[in-house]
């Protein structure tokens, strides 16, 4: 089946997203940092299965084609995707969703999960944290400098934003997410972790360079039943 390419306006700002497949199940993929729905999920949205799913990535506000705004980092900025995300999710009709989050997307789909327990189905999150920590806040600062990226994972943005913004963009998420780690605990939502109900299953690479594996233990602890 073909894959939709659209906006739709939510919250104020022209959301941008893509679709595929007919399925009952409707499922919502939630990018990384700088990430977009084709950046991060071009696999995904081309060998989901198309019967069982309805699958929709979408382009966080400031990201990928949900561009204007720029992309701002104000200290709500999890939760303000998390209601976009949802919202998008209501404004395309579907009454209840699943969530497949990595990294921020991860953060924005926990945050989602148990702010609106009602209308999520079920949550995959992989490369996710709830907190940061001082070590956390280093390994941010490596990447902060984007000419020091590979040309592998550096391309694909710059193609899509233009230098400038995508190095822009980088600066202000490394300051963005350090400002968590000025908290006594570091924390981002840590206390909404038990508030989700819905089946939960967390992934973590063992050589994650950026998410050490103590958050992924963190998060299984604290989610009741997650496998």
């Amino acid at each position: 089946t073909s894959i939709t390419s659209a906006k739709i306006q939510v919250n104020g700002v022209h959301l941008h997203y893509q679709q595929t497949g007919e399925g009952s199940h409707a499922v919502l993929l939630l990018p990384g940092m700088l990430g977009c729905g084709q950046t991060d999920f071009g696999p995904q949205l081309k060998s989901m299965n198309k019967q069982l799913f309805t699958i929709v990535a979408w382009d966080p506000r400031g990201y990928g084609q949900s561009i204007p705004p720029s992309r701002d980092f104000p200290p709500d900025f999890f939760e303000r995707d998390a209601k976009d995300a949802v919202d998008l999710m209501q404004a395309l009709k579907f009454k209840k969703f699943s969530l497949l989050g990595w990294s921020d997307g991860g953060i924005t789909a926990l945050i989602a999960a148990a702010k609106y327990p009602t209308l999520i189905h079920k949550l995959v999150v992989w490369g996710a944290n709830v907190s940061v920590t001082q070590e956390d806040v280093r390994i941010y600062n490596g990447i902060r400098d984007v000419s020091k990226w590979s040309e592998k994972v550096k391309k694909p943005l710059e193609e899509m934003y233009g230098h400038k913004y995508f190095a822009k963009t980088c600066e202000a998420w490394v300051d963005g997410i350090s400002r968590f780690a000025e908290k006594s605990d570091g924390n981002i939502c840590q206390q909404l972790l038990p508030d989700i109900k819905c089946p939960t299953f967390i992934i973590h690479g063992e050589k994650d360079p950026l998410v050490p594996q103590a958050h992924a233990e963190y998060i299984h602890k604290h989610i009741k039943g997650s496998r």
